[in-house]
C-alpha cells in the first residue's frame, strides 16, 4: 500500500517537472514579448526643452518623447516616463536632445515646389506681370515631369534643412511630386493644378480630370501623401472648372487647394464680373468649405471672413511673397478673431519669394502686422509660432494629426541648436523663436518617427546630386528663353 502511494506521488512530481520544462519556456517567450511590447520604442528624444505646442502650452524642461512605428506614444518628464513604464527604456534609436528645443515639425501651408528651378528668373515686377509675361511662358518651354523630379528633390532638401517636415503644394505632374515627397520622408499636401489653358502636364480639361483622378485614388490611404485637385484660382478658372475640381475632390474626400483674394486686380474684376468679392463669389458656386485651404486671402472684408469661419475653410498667410510682389498686406489678426484658422506659407519659391524657410516667415508674419497696424501687439510671438505649427495644421485640416506634441499623433518633430549666437541668452522660448532663430540652427528632423536629417546631415535626399543637377537646369532654361 506504502509502495503505491509512494509511485503515484512520483508519476504526479514525474508530470509537474514535464509540464515546467515544456510550458516554462514558452510563458517565459510571452512575458518577455509582454515587456518588450511595454517598454520597447522605435525612438527616444530625451533632454530637451519641450515645447509641445498643445492645447495648454506645454514647455516641458528636460523633456521626454517616446515614438512607437510613426506616433507619438508619450510626452513629459523622464520621471513620469518612468511611473509609466517602470520596465525602464528600451529604444531602436535615440536622440539627446540636451540644451535643444523639441518642437512640432514646422507647416508650409503655400507652396510650389518645383518652381525652385525657375528661384530668381525674373523679379521685381507685379504679380500679373510676372505670372503673363515671364513663369507661365517659362513653364511652357521647361517644365516637364524630369523637371518637377528635381525641382521637388532641391525643395525638399531645402525644407527639410529649414524644420518644414509638412508642406501644401500646387503644382504640375504632381504623381511625380508625391513620389519625390515620400522618397525624402516628407508629408505633403499636394495639389495637381487645374487651369484653364494648357498646362504642361494635361493640355485640356479632360486629360486634367482624369490624370488627376487617377492621382487621387492612387494616394488614398497614404501615410505620407495626401492627393488634392487645386483649381489656381477665380482669375485663371471659369466656374465650371472650379466646380469640377470641387465635385472631383469631395468624391475622394480630399482637400481643395486654391489661391483666394491674393491681389487687387482680382479684387476689382470678380465685382466687376461677379458683382462681388472672391471669397463671396466662390461660397455663392458652392466651393468653400471644411475642406478648402485658401492661399493668401489679403483681400477680405468683415463679410467673407464670416464666411470663412462658418464655412471653416482655412487661410495660409504668406507674408515674404506679398511683400516681394506688393500685392498688399493681409487682415491676419481680423481673420484669427474671426475665428479663422489662418497658417504660414512660404508661396514661391521662385519670383514671389525666392526661398523656402518658415522660420522667415514667422518673423516677417509678425513684423508685418505690428507695421501695418503700428501697433506691437497686433501679432505676438506665439501666435506666429503656433501659425507655423498646430494653427497651420488647423488651416490645412490636419490638426488631428500634426501641429503638436500630443499621444497620438504623428511623431513629427525637430530639434533646434541653441548654440549659434544669436540663439543666447534665452529668455522667452516663443520670442527666440520668432525673432532670434534662424531655418540653419534646426539640427535634426523626424517625421512620422523616422530620422530624415541628423546634426545637419540629409539623410533622404542626395543634395550634392541635386544642386548639380539644379544648375545645369538653369543654363537650359536662360537658353529656352533668349
Amino acid at each position: 500500500m506504502e509502495n503505491r502511494k509512494w509511485m503515484r506521488r512520483a508519476r504526479i512530481w514525474q508530470a509537474l517537472v514535464l509540464i515546467s520544462v515544456f510550458c516554462f519556456p514558452f510563458s517565459a517567450h510571452l512575458h518577455g514579448q509582454a515587456e518588450k511590447q511595454a517598454t520597447g520604442f522605435d525612438l527616444i528624444v530625451r533632454n530637451g526643452t519641450v515645447v509641445t505646442m498643445d492645447g495648454d502650452h506645454r514647455i516641458v524642461a528636460d523633456g521626454l518623447i517616446a515614438v512607437k512605428g510613426d506616433a507619438i506614444v508619450f510626452v513629459g518628464t523622464a520621471p513620469d516616463f518612468m511611473k509609466q513604464f517602470p520596465k525602464g527604456i528600451q529604444a531602436n534609436q535615440t536622440l539627446d536632445a540636451k540644451g535643444k528645443l523639441v518642437l512640432p515639425g514646422f507647416i508650409n501651408g503655400h507652396t510650389h515646389a518645383a518652381m525652385t528651378l525657375f528661384r530668381g528668373l525674373h523679379d521685381d515686377v507685379t504679380l500679373d506681370e510676372w505670372l503673363h509675361k515671364y513663369i507661365f511662358p517659362a513653364e511652357a518651354k521647361n517644365v516637364t515631369e524630369d523637371f518637377v523630379r528635381w525641382g521637388t528633390r532641391l525643395a525638399a532638401a531645402e525644407q527639410i534643412r529649414g524644420g518644414v517636415t509638412t508642406f501644401v503644394d500646387m503644382y504640375y505632374f504632381e504623381d511625380a511630386v508625391a513620389e519625390e515627397t515620400k522618397a525624402a520622408g516628407m508629408r505633403g499636401v499636394l495639389g495637381e493644378t487645374f487651369i484653364d489653358f494648357p498646362a504642361p502636364d494635361n493640355k485640356t480639361n479632360p486629360a486634367m480630370l482624369e490624370y488627376t483622378e487617377k492621382f487621387l485614388k492612387r494616394w488614398q490611404g497614404d501615410p505620407l501623401i495626401h492627393a488634392a485637385p487645386a483649381p489656381h484660382s477665380i482669375y485663371t478658372c471659369s466656374q465650371k472648372t472650379l466646380q469640377d475640381a470641387a465635385s472631383l475632390a469631395r468624391k475622394y474626400n480630399a482637400p481643395i487647394l486654391i489661391h483666394v483674394a491674393e491681389m487687387k486686380k482680382e479684387l476689382d474684376d470678380s465685382r466687376a464680373q461677379n458683382g462681388m468679392t472672391p471669397v463671396q463669389y466662390l461660397d455663392k458656386i458652392g466651393i468653400l468649405g471644411p475642406d478648402v485651404v485658401a492661399a493668401h486671402c489679403i483681400y477680405v472684408d468683415d463679410t467673407d471672413r464670416k464666411i470663412l469661419a462658418q464655412r471653416k475653410t482655412g487661410c495660409v498667410h504668406n507674408p515674404s511673397s506679398n511683400m516681394m510682389l506688393a500685392s498688399g498686406v493681409a487682415p491676419v489678426p481680423e481673420s484669427r478673431a474671426a475665428g479663422v484658422a489662418v497658417g504660414l506659407g512660404t508661396d514661391g519659391p521662385a519670383g514671389s519669394n525666392n526661398d523656402l524657410d518658415l522660420m522667415e516667415e514667422i518673423d516677417l508674419a509678425a513684423k508685418l502686422a505690428k507695421i501695418n497696424k503700428m501697433d506691437p501687439l497686433a501679432l505676438n510671438a506665439k501666435a506666429v509660432v503656433e501659425m507655423a505649427t498646430i494653427e497651420g495644421a488647423r488651416a490645412v485640416h490636419m490638426e488631428k494629426e500634426i501641429g503638436s506634441l500630443e499621444v497620438g499623433k504623428k511623431a513629427d518633430l525637430i530639434l533646434i541648436g541653441l548654440d549659434a549666437p544669436n540663439a543666447v541668452p534665452m529668455y522667452d522660448v516663443y520670442a527666440q523663436l520668432a525673432y532670434a532663430l534662424k531655418g540653419s540652427d534646426v539640427e535634426t528632423v523626424v517625421i512620422g518617427g523616422r530620422v530624415v536629417m541628423r546634426d545637419k546631415k540629409l539623410l533622404t535626399v542626395n543634395e550634392a546630386a541635386v544642386i548639380a543637377k539644379a544648375r545645369e537646369y538653369k543654363n537650359k532654361i536662360e537658353a529656352s528663353l533668349k
